[in-house]
Parts: C-alpha cells; sequence; structure tokens
C-alpha cells in the first residue's frame, strides 16, 4: 500500500530515521526518497531548502519533543524527584531502552556539526539547565547541580554510544537506573 504524506510535518519522523540510520552524509536523496516514498520534486516542495532543511527540520522535532516530554516536566513538576524519574522514563522510552542512537549526537560528532552548531548545543544546553534547575529546587547548590546535570547528561550519551557499540541495550538501561538511584539517593 502507498504511503500516504498529506503535510511536511507528516515526512518528519520518517526524514529522523533516515539521518539516525545513515547520518547526514549517508543520508542520500535516493535513501530519503526511497525511506519517505516521495520523489525529488515532492521532497523539495516540502523542503525547499533541500537536505539541509530537511536535517534542521528534524532537529526542530527532537527539540520539541524532548522540550515538551524532558525538559518542562523537569522544571514544572512541583516534585524536583518526580520530575528527575520522569526524565529517566522518557528517556529510556525515546531511545527505545538503548537501541535508538541520539540523532543529535551523531550531528554532533559528524562534519555537519558546524552546520547545526546552534541546534545541537541547544539540545544538550537545554537539558542540563533543565536538569539542573530540577537538582537545585532538590537541594543541590548551583555549581553542583549544574556539574551533576552535565555528568548525567554526558553519561545518558556515552551509554547510548557504548550500549550500540556493543550491541547491549541492556547497558543503557542498567545505565539510566544507576545514575538516577545516585541523582535520588
Amino acid at each position: 500500500m502507498a504511503r500516504v504524506i498529506a503535510e511536511r510535518a507528516d515526512v518528519v519522523p520518517l526524514l529522523t530515521e533516515i539521518f539516525r540510520t545513515y547520518g547526514y552524509e549517508g543520508a542520500s536523496l535516493a535513501r530519503i526518497g526511497a525511506g519517505t516514498g516521495l520523489g525529488k520534486g515532492s521532497l523539495y516542495h516540502f523542503f525547499p531548502g533541500g537536505k539541509d532543511e530537511m536535517a534542521a527540520a528534524v532537529l526542530a522535532h527532537i527539540d520539541l519533543w524532548f522540550q515538551q516530554n524532558v525538559y518542562a516536566p523537569l522544571r514544572e513538576t512541583p516534585d524536583a524527584r518526580r520530575g528527575i524519574a520522569h526524565m529517566f522514563r522518557e528517556t529510556k522510552r525515546y531511545f527505545l531502552s538503548g537501541q535508538k542512537v541520539c540523532l543529535v549526537g551523531v550531528f554532533a560528532l559528524g562534519n555537519e556539526r558546524d552546520r547545526f552548531a546552534v541546534a545541537v548545543k541547544s539540545y544538550f544546553v537545554d537539558w542540563a539547565a533543565a536538569l539542573a534547575d530540577a537538582l537545585r529546587r532538590d537541594g543541590k547548590d548551583a555549581a553542583t547541580a549544574m556539574a551533576l546535570s552535565e555528568d548525567v547528561v554526558g553519561a545518558i550519551q556515552g551509554a547510548l554510544v557504548l550500549a550500540r557499540a556493543m550491541d547491549k541495550p541492556k547497558l543503557f538501561v542498567n545505565t539510566l537506573a544507576r545514575l538516577e538511584a545516585r541523582l535520588l539517593a
């Protein structure tokens, strides 16, 4: 059955998985067309700026998901500990318990890093800041909260890489559990 794509927003989740699988450089227009079921004309109709615009839309889509599902709950949940626990649950869910790589991390490490530097940086800065805010509300001083949040975000990213490299998704899940226990101890 042919895939029905009525608007640009329908294409972005498909593009996300294509970029996640092949990276920016490996996501050729042929692969993008095959993965979305769209021809070049339709792709350029939705994304006149080409692959750069597609990648920017994907990064914005990821950012919106994290803003709504991770950062806002960290900042707005009255009980900071519940917000922190929520962050770990949603992070585990988003990355399919370590089976999905972090596309923002892939962009941070690839040749496209400079092209998307603002979006990549804001993803990590926003995450660390939101977690630090929750840790401050939980009683940590500002410097300790920021150091812990940077350690945790870095450990999550590292665990994703390690789980993928070793083909052990459980490693990611176990790391999240240890990090959560450490923060909530």
